[in-house]
């Protein structure tokens, strides 16, 4: 059953949270493009529809929901809602994610609550509604979109690094035990992103002044596009790779982690000096 009918593009049915803007969006255009249903998932329940209505007017199939990953009974009713339906869910995107904090010691806790109920207890809410609708039917990939702030020390983002660590290690423990099901499950490690989420996002909660000192600041030289990343991501993801990183940089800095984690401790926390240096930000 491992392999069974899981149908990726044409045929399939896919849900994406955070499906209106950024990562989300950008698996949701193009496993369209390639002939899935998808549902564009999210808070911005206007933006969703707008960009659903555009995908079926390129000729794709797609319909938005308005969710709050962190409400675990509006998760379970859309996904039964979706298998009535659809008759089957293929692949869910728990990608919903947000940014907060900068200095651990400024961070109030009420900011660390909100980062894991969002990214934590969102992507658990998503996992157990669908992975038992996946294991009933015999098939279904779940991928979790983490960081590479989940494989790697991040000193800019510790709250967030905190929670796709645990997004990371949900991932990997459930695809021992899910593959016995026939249910695939993967984690989306990426670097720099060209979204809002670099500078907090929408629902993030990053402070004003580090926003607009961020604002000011040229993207990564290693930032990928959306679309790009999801180019790279889509073709591991059907081979069944358990942990996807990219872009290759970042796969080496992972690499070099492993080899020699002192090391890597060392020169980000270097880096995190340099940064709130340019950042004219004062200890």
């Amino acid at each position: 059953m491992e392999n069974g009918p899981l149908n990726f593009y044409s045929g399939g049915v896919s849900l994406i949270t955070g499906g209106a803007s950024g990562i989300g969006l950008a698996f949701g255009k193009e496993l369209a493009r390639r002939g899935c249903h998808v549902i564009l998932a999210d808070l911005q329940k206007e933006v969703a529809e707008k960009e659903a209505k555009l995908i079926e007017a390129e000729g794709g199939k797609a319909s938005s929901a308005f969710l709050d990953v962190r409400d675990s009974r509006a998760f379970e009713k859309l996904i039964l809602e979706l298998k009535e339906t659809h008759g089957r869910i293929d692949t869910l995107f728990n990608n919903a994610g947000v940014v907060s904090g900068w200095e651990v010691k400024d961070d109030p806790i009420e900011d660390w609550n909100y980062i894991v109920d969002v990214n934590i207890k969102g992507v658990m809410n998503g996992t157990l509604a669908c992975y038992k609708v996946m294991v009933e039917q015999g098939f279904g990939h779940i991928i979790n979109t983490a960081s590479v702030a989940g494989i790697l020390p991040a000193p800019f983002v510790v709250s967030y690094g905190m929670t796709k660590h645990a997004v990371v290690g949900l991932s990997v423990s459930l695809r021992a035990q899910a593959s016995r099901y026939g249910v695939r499950v993967s984690a989306l490690c990426p670097g720099f992103i060209e979204t809002p989420i670099l500078e907090g996002g929408k629902y993030g909660r990053v402070g004003p002044k580090i926003v607009e000192k961020l604002k000011k600041r040229p993207l990564p030289l290693m930032a990928l596009a959306p679309e790009a990343l999801v180019k790279k991501a889509l073709p591991q993801i059907e081979k069944n790779k358990g942990l996807i990183v990219e872009p290759l940089q970042m796969k080496i800095l992972w690499w070099l982690y492993r080899l020699s984690p002192s090391f890597v401790l060392w020169l980000v926390g270097k880096l995190w000096k340099l940064i709130n240096k340019k950042m004219n930000l004062k200890p």
